[in-house]
C-alpha cells in the first residue's frame, strides 16, 4: 500500500512536469477594449526600466517595487550599441544581460513589453544605434534603404530568437506579451514621404514574420499597418484613438517627468496632472498605461546622448535614480491603479455614455449589467473647484481632477486629491573618507609625437575617433615673425574656433589658454580669445570634446562633431590668417585613456605626484586617484563632485559617467498642478549645479580600498569630494474629512458595495530609520504644502502636544488633519512603522464642538475610543476601541 501510494505520487509529479509547460502557455490578442490574455480582457499598467540605466543587484527590489506599485508589465527597450558593439561581437553580460532582467521579470509574476525598435532615442547616445552603422557603404537610417534594412533585421532576428531560445514570450510561457517594432516613426515617415512608408510596411511585415505569437506595436505611427497596433506617446493621451476601430487604445509612454540636461533645470511633473491624465485616458477607452519611467535610472559610462544629456536620468519617476520611492508620485498612482481596477469589468465591458453637468464638467459612465457601473467625474476647469449633481448626489470636484466611481455612487479616488505622504529626501555625508590624493598631469607638451593621422584641413570628429573616445586632439603650429607689433606691446592676437559640437579646450604652446561649450539646443558654437604667441613657431592644440552623440532627428547619423572651422588668428601685422586649411594633426583620445589609468590594473603605469600637491594644483586636464572603504549601512550612495569642474569620473574600474558642474538657467517659478503641463512649468534648481551627485551602485564596492579615479578637464578641488548616502529626512501629509480610498470600499457577497468614510494619514520613514522629532501638527483648518505647513483660523492648540504624546520617543514627521465639518472623523491619525515595527496608537476620535484637543489627548492616554459631547465638553463617554 505504502509503495503503490509513493508510485502514484512520482506518476503525479512526472506527468505535472511534463505537460507544466502546457498549462502555463498563454494566449494574448486583442480586441478593440483591451489586450487579451487567456481570453479575458485585462486593464494593464506599465511601468519602463531600463535595464542597463541600473545594476543586475538592484533589479530584484525594482521589479517588486514596481509590482507593489500596482503595476501589471515591465516595459523595456533593447539597446542595440551596448550589445553589438563592434559588428558580429555581442555583448549580454553585467548590466546587459537582457535575459536575465526578464527572468527577473517573470519570476515577479509580472508581464513585460519588449520593446526591440532597433531605434529607441530614449535620451540615449546615438538613439541606440552602434557607431559602426554609421560606417556600412550606402547606408542611411530608418527609411527605405536596404544596407540598413539588412543592418535592422538581423539584430531584430538575433534578439527574437533569444527569447524563443530561452521561452519568454507569452506563447511559450514566458512574460513577454508585446513586443514593439521601431519608435516614434511618425514625423520621420512623414518627412522620408513615399520611402518612409515602404520602410514602415517593411518592418511591421518583418517583425510580424518572425512568428512570436503575441501582439507588435509601433509608437507614434498613425500608418502602423495590420495587425500592428499603434500606440500613443505624450504628456496626454485621452485625444487619440488607434487607427482601426478593431485595435485597442494604447499608451505606451506616458510621461512620469523629463529629462535633464547640463546646464538646464531639474523639471517635476506634478503627480495630480499625471493622474489626472492617466485617467482621462481611462475615461476615455483607453486599456495600456505605460509610464515612461517608471525608474529612470543612471546613465553609466558614455551612453547618455542628447547629446548634453545628464549622467542622472531620474525623469521624476515614481522609483527614483537610486532605487528609493518617491513619495507622493508612488503612492499617490498606486491608489489610482487600485480605484481603476475596482472599475475594471465595467470598463471593459461597455463604452463610455458622456454626460454635461456643467461648462467644464463631465460625467463618463460605464455599464453594461447589473452591478457593473463605474463613473469618472470630471473638472476640467485648470483653477476652479466644482459642486456637481450626478445619480441623485453631490460630489465636489477640485479643479482638473477626476473622481473615480467604481459603483456609480462612492468616490474612492479624486486625482488632486492626495492621501499618501511625502518624503522629502537628502544627502547626507558617510563614515568613509577618501584617502591617499594622487595626481598625474595629462601630457600636453609631446601631443605631436603621438598623433596618428596628419592630413590638410579639418576632419570631423566622429569619423577619427568613431566614438571610441569623447575627445579628440587637433593640433598645428603657426610661425609668428619676429616683426609682428603685437610683440611689441601691442594688443595680442585673437584665436577664433568655429566647432559643431560640443566643447573645446584650447592650449598654446601647452599653456591652457580657454574653453567655450556648446548646449543641446545649440551645438554649434564659437571660441574667441586672446593668445600669448612669441618669436618662431608655435604650437596650437584644440581638445574637441564630445558629450553624448545625438539620439533624434532627421538624418542625424550625418550630424557633425567636432571642430570644423574656419579657425581664424586675427590681430597681425597682414590682419587675420586662416589655420583651416593648413596641416593638422590629431590624437584620438587622451594618454591617460590609452593607459588605462582609469583601471586598477593600468594605475601602476605612470608616475603619480602624491599628497597634498595633488589636491592643490587644480590644472586642467588633471588624472586624480583615491582610495576608501565602502560606507557602513546599505542606504544608495553618490559622489559628491560640487568642488570639480567637467570631466568623468570611475570606480575600482567601472565608469559612473560624465560629470559636469554646469548651472542651471531657467525660470523656477511656483509650480501648479493645474492646467496643461510641459516641462517648463515645473523647474527647480535654477543656479545651481544641474547635476552635483553621481549615483554609485553599492554593488561595485569591496569591503576595502576601493580605488576613485577622476579625470577633470578644467581644474578643480579633488579633495573636496565626498562620499554620501541619501536619506528621507522628514515625511509629511494631510488628510481630509471623507477623503476617498479605495482601501476604504467593498463589495458584499451579494454585489452590494460599501464605502467607510474615513480618513486615514499613514506615515513611515524608510526602513532601518527611526523617528526622531516632531515639525508641526494641526488638527483644524491649516493651509499649505508639505514642508511650509502653518496653522489655520481653526486650529487645536494641543495639536502638537497630544502627537507628542503618543510616541515615547519623539516622531519625526508633519502632520496635517483639515476639519471642515463640525463633525469630523479621523481613523488611524498616525500608523508609523518606527525601528521596524509597527508603532500601535491608531487614534479613532468622535467629537462636536471645540473640543477636539481633549478627544485626542483621551484617547492617546487611554486607548480607548471617546465620543466629545459638545453640550458637556467636559464629559467623556467611554467605549472600548
Amino acid at each position: 500500500m505504502e509503495t503503490r501510494s509513493v508510485s502514484k505520487l512520482v506518476v503525479l509529479l512526472l506527468t505535472a512536469l511534463l505537460v507544466g509547460p502546457e498549462l502555463i502557455q498563454c494566449s494574448v490578442t486583442y480586441d478593440k477594449k483591451a489586450i487579451i490574455i487567456n481570453g479575458r480582457r485585462r486593464i494593464l499598467f506599465s511601468g519602463s526600466i531600463h535595464y542597463p540605466r541600473s545594476t543586475p543587484e538592484m533589479w530584484e527590489d525594482l521589479i517588486h517595487t514596481a509590482k507593489n506599485g500596482g503595476l501589471d508589465v515591465i516595459d523595456t527597450y533593447v539597446f542595440w550599441n551596448v550589445h553589438e558593439p563592434s559588428r558580429g561581437n555581442y555583448n549580454f553580460e553585467g548590466r546587459y544581460d537582457l535575459v536575465r532582467f526578464l527572468k527577473t521579470v517573470q519570476k515577479a509574476g509580472l508581464y513585460a513589453n519588449l520593446r526591440i525598435g532597433p531605434y529607441v532615442c530614449a535620451e540615449w547616445n546615438f538613439g541606440g544605434f552602434p557607431v559602426w552603422l554609421k560606417f556600412v557603404p550606402g547606408i542611411s537610417f530608418r527609411t527605405d534603404n536596404e544596407p540598413f534594412k539588412m543592418a535592422m533585421q538581423g539584430f531584430t532576428q538575433k534578439i527574437v530568437q533569444m527569447m524563443k531560445n530561452e521561452r519568454l514570450f507569452a506563447s511559450q510561457g514566458g512574460p513577454i506579451i508585446l513586443s514593439q517594432i521601431e519608435n516614434e516613426y511618425g514625423p520621420e515617415s512623414k518627412a522620408f514621404g513615399a520611402a518612409g512608408h515602404a520602410y514602415i510596411n517593411w518592418a511591421a511585415k518583418m517583425a510580424v514574420g518572425l512568428n512570436t505569437g503575441i501582439p507588435w506595436v509601433m509608437c507614434k505611427e498613425d500608418d502602423a499597418p495590420d495587425p500592428v497596433i499603434n500606440t500613443c506617446n505624450g504628456f496626454y493621451c485621452d485625444a487619440f484613438s488607434p487607427n482601426k476601430p478593431y485595435k485597442p487604445t494604447m499608451w505606451t509612454e506616458a510621461w512620469s517627468g523629463w529629462f535633464t540636461e547640463f546646464g538646464g533645470t531639474l523639471h517635476q511633473r506634478p503627480v495630480q496632472d499625471l493622474a489626472f491624465a492617466v485617467a482621462r485616458f481611462i475615461q476615455k477607452g483607453g486599456s495600456f498605461v505605460n509610464y515612461y519611467m517608471y525608474h529612470g535610472g543612471t546613465n553609466f559610462g558614455r551612453t547618455a546622448g542628447g547629446p548634453f544629456i545628464t549622467t542622472s536620468y531620474d525623469y521624476d519617476a515614481p522609483i527614483d535614480e537610486y532605487g528609493l520611492i518617491r513619495q507622493p508620485k508612488y503612492g499617490h498612482l498606486k491608489e489610482l491603479h487600485q480605484a481603476i481596477k475596482l472599475c475594471e469589468n465595467a470598463l471593459l465591458s461597455s463604452d463610455p455614455v458622456v454626460t454635461s453637468l456643467g461648462t467644464y464638467q463631465q460625467a463618463h459612465v460605464f455599464s453594461s449589467r447589473p452591478g457593473w457601473c463605474a463613473a469618472f467625474l470630471a473638472n476640467y476647469h485648470s483653477s476652479s473647484a466644482a459642486r456637481v449633481e450626478f445619480n441623485n448626489g453631490h460630489y465636489d470636484l477640485p479643479p482638473w481632477s477626476i473622481s473615480i466611481l467604481p459603483d456609480c455612487r462612492n468616490v474612492v479616488f479624486n486625482t488632486a486629491r492626495v492621501g499618501v505622504q511625502t518624503s522629502h529626501m537628502q544627502m547626507l555625508p558617510t563614515d568613509s573618507q577618501l584617502l591617499s590624493w594622487e595626481s598625474y598631469d595629462e601630457d600636453i607638451s609631446s601631443l605631436e609625437d603621438h598623433s596618428t593621422t596628419t592630413v590638410a584641413g579639418l576632419l570631423e570628429q566622429i569619423n577619427v575617433t568613431r566614438d571610441a573616445t569623447d575627445y579628440l586632439w587637433y593640433m598645428t603650429s603657426v610661425d609668428i615673425n619676429p616683426m609682428e607689433s603685437f610683440l611689441r606691446g601691442g594688443q595680442k592676437p585673437t584665436l577664433t574656433v568655429q566647432s559643431s559640437g560640443h566643447a573645446v579646450h584650447i592650449f598654446i604652446n601647452g599653456q591652457y589658454s580657454g574653453s567655450a561649450f556648446g548646449t543641446r539646443e545649440q551645438r554649434q558654437f564659437t571660441f574667441t580669445g586672446p593668445v600669448k604667441l612669441h618669436v618662431g613657431m608655435n604650437n596650437i592644440a584644440l581638445l574637441s570634446i564630445a558629450v553624448g552623440l545625438p539620439n533624434i532627428g532627421m538624418h542625424y547619423e550625418t550630424w557633425k562633431t567636432g571642430i570644423l572651422g574656419p579657425v581664424l588668428l586675427n590681430g597681425l601685422n597682414k590682419g587675420k590668417k586662416d589655420l583651416s586649411w593648413q596641416k593638422w594633426s590629431y590624437q584620438v583620445g587622451l594618454k591617460g585613456e590609452a593607459m588605462n589609468l582609469d583601471s586598477p590594473t593600468g594605475i601602476s603605469s605612470v608616475d603619480w605626484i602624491r599628497g597634498s600637491l595633488a589636491t592643490q594644483s587644480q590644472h586642467p586636464l588633471t588624472w586624480y586617484k583615491a582610495y576608501f572603504d565602502a560606507p557602513r549601512g546599505d542606504e544608495p550612495l553618490a559622489l559628491d563632485m560640487q568642488s570639480m569642474g567637467k570631466g568623468q569620473v570611475w570606480i575600482n574600474g567601472q565608469s559612473i559617467g560624465r560629470y559636469w558642474m554646469a548651472y542651471a538657467k531657467g525660470n523656477c517659478k511656483t509650480c501648479s498642478y493645474s492646467g496643461t503641463f510641459r516641462p517648463e512649468n515645473c523647474q527647480l534648481g535654477c543656479g545651481q549645479p544641474t547635476q552635483r551627485w553621481y549615483h554609485v551602485p553599492r554593488s561595485w564596492l569591496k569591503p576595502r580600498r576601493n580605488l576613485l579615479v577622476v579625470f577633470e578637464e578644467l581644474g578643480g578641488d579633488a579633495s573636496k569630494i565626498s562620499i554620501v548616502q541619501r536619506f528621507v529626512k522628514s515625511v509629511c501629509g494631510d488628510a481630509f474629512e471623507h477623503h476617498p480610498s479605495a482601501k476604504n470600499f467593498s463589495v458584499e457577497g451579494d454585489g452590494e458595495t460599501n464605502m467607510l468614510h474615513q480618513a486615514k494619514v499613514h506615515l513611515q520613514c524608510a526602513a532601518g530609520q527611526s523617528i526622531s522629532t516632531i515639525k508641526f501638527a494641526s488638527f483644524g483648518t491649516p493651509s499649505g504644502a508639505c514642508g511650509s505647513f502653518q496653522e489655520g483660523t481653526c486650529h487645536s492648540p494641543n495639536s502638537l502636544e497630544v502627537v507628542e504624546k503618543a510616541f515615547p520617543q519623539p516622531p519625526s514627521l508633519h502632520f496635517l488633519g483639515y476639519m471642515s465639518d463640525p463633525v469630523v472623523v479621523l481613523q488611524n491619525l498616525l500608523e508609523m512603522r518606527r525601528a521596524g515595527g509597527l508603532l500601535g496608537y491608531h487614534i479613532k476620535c468622535r467629537l462636536w464642538g471645540r473640543s477636539m484637543s481633549q478627544c485626542l489627548e483621551a484617547f492617546v492616554h487611554r486607548s480607548y475610543l471617546f465620543c466629545c459631547d459638545y453640550n458637556h465638553p467636559n464629559q467623556f463617554k467611554e467605549m472600548r476601541a
